[in-house]
Order: structure tokens, then sequence, then C-alpha cells
């Protein structure tokens, strides 16, 4: 569950311009989080907003449980991001989690002229700088950073999709797989949506490493309209519930 909702966070997010960038400041996404195919598991939240700062973004990511489910395993998870509009790449990273009584709060500083990452855990009063790769990511600007930063066709042809991160203390490199164009029913009306596959780790959550699918709107806006995951007990759907301050319009057929 816990791992359902920081993955939405991540799926979440071709030029610069205010008119050409799939997103605008002010957007919001609102998704809700199923367990099985009925049971209701929870809800997220992603608004970006310009910061005070005016050369970054801010996006905050919100993810609780709902329903019965959190009678038995409560999160509450937030999540935090400032990027820059000219590179969409991260300033800091905010972290602060419960998720069943396991607690995180965190920050990252990004210096990314030195390639470096300052961790500071200030659950545990420790801070600790570690080495990144150039250009790498926070768990909630890389998917900024690929909606605006891959076309359609750069998607078809690329196959698969690669970005540097790094999160808490480990630098990793996400990759996700296209599958094709799909058309699905969702609450809005019929949606053209390209399809992926994120490369998850299997084990401990999910039954498989390919376990995760992904659709983005075919549009401009690429914004995730559905997540479907196979766990190791039961699966996880995501669906986009409510949205609004999208910098194009959304293309929906009724």
């Amino acid at each position: 569950m816990k791992k359902t909702i920081i993955l939405i966070f991540f799926i979440s997010n071709l030029c610069f311009g205010q008119d050409q960038s799939a997103y605008k400041s002010g957007e919001w996404l609102s998704f809700k989080l199923s367990y099985s195919g009925w049971i209701k598991a929870g809800k997220a939240t992603l608004k970006l907003k310009e910061d005070k700062v005016k050369e970054f973004y801010h996006v905050k990511a919100i993810g609780k449980t709902i329903g019965p489910i959190k009678w038995f395993f409560k999160v509450e998870d937030y999540y935090q991001s400032y990027f820059s509009k000219k590179t969409g790449l991260p300033k800091k990273f905010i972290r602060k989690i419960n998720e069943g009584g396991h607690t995180k709060n965190l920050t990252i500083d990004f210096d990314q002229i030195t390639n470096k990452a300052i961790v500071n855990n200030i659950k545990k009063n420790r801070v600790k700088e570690f080495s990144t790769s150039k250009n790498v990511h926070d768990m909630l600007s890389v998917f900024y950073f690929i909606r605006n930063n891959y076309s359609l066709d750069q998607i078809k042809k690329a196959k698969d999709l690669s970005v540097d991160m790094f999160f808490d203390s480990e630098n990793y490199e996400f990759k996700m797989k296209f599958l094709g164009i799909e058309t699905i029913n969702t609450k809005f009306g019929k949606i053209k949506c390209i399809k992926l596959r994120p490369f998850v780790q299997s084990g401990r959550v999910f039954k498989e490493k390919e376990s995760l699918t992904l659709w983005i709107s075919a549009d401009k806006n690429k914004i995730p309209v559905r997540i479907k995951a196979d766990l190791v007990v039961g699966s996880i759907r995501v669906d986009l519930d409510a949205f609004s301050g999208l910098n194009h319009p959304f293309e929906i057929n009724f």
C-alpha cells in the first residue's frame, strides 16, 4: 500500500514556454486508490505552483489511506519538490511520512553543479553528503521532467525511458517501457493514453519486476489517468478522480 502511494507521486509528471509546457502553475490532480478492485484504499493529490523564488516550481504531494484499510494500516505521506522552471532539475526535496507507524522526516538539497545531495535526516538529527549522477532527479521532479521533455513521437521511438534519480540515500536508474497507445474508459469518458510499464523491484511488495502498468493521457498534458499494480497479496488500482488548472484542453471522447 505505502509503495503504491509513493508510486502515484512518482506517476504524476517539451518546451519551456508557458504555452508549450505540459503543465503550468495551478495544476491540481486528485486520485483514488482501490484494493483488489473494490475496496476503497486511499487518495492522493498533486498540486503545482510557482515558488516565491520565481525561477522554480513547487509541487506538493499528499497521500492517505481511507476506508477500512486505514484502521489496520494508516498512511499519511507528505512530499514536496522545488525544481527549476528552465531545466526541470530539483533544488530541494522534502519527505515526511507515517506509514503504519514507520516514520521518516528528511530534506534533500541538490547541488546540480557539483553533483551532490545533502540529506538532512531530521528524525535522527543526522546530515550526510552523497555524490549523485549528473542532472539527477527526485521522485517528484522526474515525472514533470518526462512530461515536459518527451513528445509522444519520442516515447514511441525510444521504446524505453530512463532517468537518473536519487531517493533517500540511493542513486538509481528509473526506467519505463513503452507498451503502445490505448483508449480506456474513465469516469470522464474515453481517454486516449500512452501505456507504459515502469520497472519496480519484485519481492516484498510487487509480484514481479513488471507488475506495474501506467496510462498517461496522450494529449499535450500527459497526466496520469490510471495505474494498475499486481502485489504479492492482491492488487491496487489508481484512477484520476478530479483535476483543475491544466495547461491544455483535456482530450476526452464521450
